[in-house]
């Protein structure tokens, strides 16, 4: 298994320029998602575990379907983990992309979210990153949203810390942070600019994972917005599926 490297553009006072990397006991438990071990959580004084999830570029590919069923086309990382307390998150400028532009649209797919979850504040209120990006693979007391180098064929990659084992009710996310890989270009509407990557088409699909839900492969749901894959000039995530609203709704 090969390591996923982070290289993060700091503020111009804070170089030289950091760069993070996967821990060495990081663990690929399924399609994309990485276990990063367990860390003691201040805010809620307990034991969670972290897990990176992997946003590969790609176009949707054939995967089988056994028997007569058809696939659900949505699923949650663990039955009842979610957020059960409000924390805020902040933004970084980066890869050409203005920070009120993505704040805006940041908050809006988080709205688009939270709408049809019937629940009006599940990631709080997002802000301009003022300090440094701190690494996304440990946790910490921040939520970010930042822009950096990452491995070759990566969009982008969320992390989340909680409780995904044990007594349903007490499962919970706690923590989250995004990285979106400079290898590309960036684009505000790639309705316009097709050969580039469409910023809020990739990341109201990125906080689906914040908010908890998993990675879809199943090559007939590549119209819903948690399909694991995407690539340049896509705009079709923006806007939730039925299948996506079903998943969010097993949640909150």
């Amino acid at each position: 298994m090969s390591l996923l490297v982070v290289s993060l553009a700091l503020p111009v006072s804070a170089a030289p320029k950091a760069s993070f990397s996967l821990p060495a006991q990081a663990l690929e438990v399924s399609q994309g998602v990485f276990s990063l071990g367990q860390a003691y959580d201040i805010a809620s004084d307990k034991i969670v575990e972290g897990y990176a999830v992997v946003h590969k570029k790609g176009y949707a590919r054939s995967s089988a379907t056994r028997g007569p069923k058809a696939p659900k086309c949505y699923a949650v990382m663990a039955d009842g983990a979610k957020w059960k307390t409000v924390e805020n998150w902040e933004v970084f400028a980066g890869a050409g992309l203005g920070g009120a532009f993505l704040l805006d649209r940041l908050t809006h797919s988080i709205n688009t979210w939270e709408i049809v979850a019937t629940n009006p504040n599940i990631l709080g209120v997002g802000s301009l990153g003022a300090g440094a990006i701190v690494d996304p693979f440990t946790l910490d007391n921040e939520n970010q949203v930042s822009f950096g180098d990452l491995e070759n064929g990566t969009i982008a990659v969320t992390v989340v810390w909680g409780i995904w084992g044990g007594p349903t009710f007490n499962r919970q996310i706690v923590a989250w942070d995004q990285i979106y890989n400079t290898d590309y270009s960036w684009t505000e509407d790639a309705l316009l600019e097709p050969t580039k990557m469409d910023f809020w088409n990739i990341a109201i699909h990125e906080l689906g994972h914040s908010m908890g839900l998993s990675d879809i492969y199943n090559s007939s749901c590549s119209e819903v917005t948690m399909y694991g894959y995407g690539t340049e000039g896509e705009t079709k995530k923006r806007d939730l599926a039925p299948a996506d609203v079903t998943g969010i709704n097993l949640l909150y």
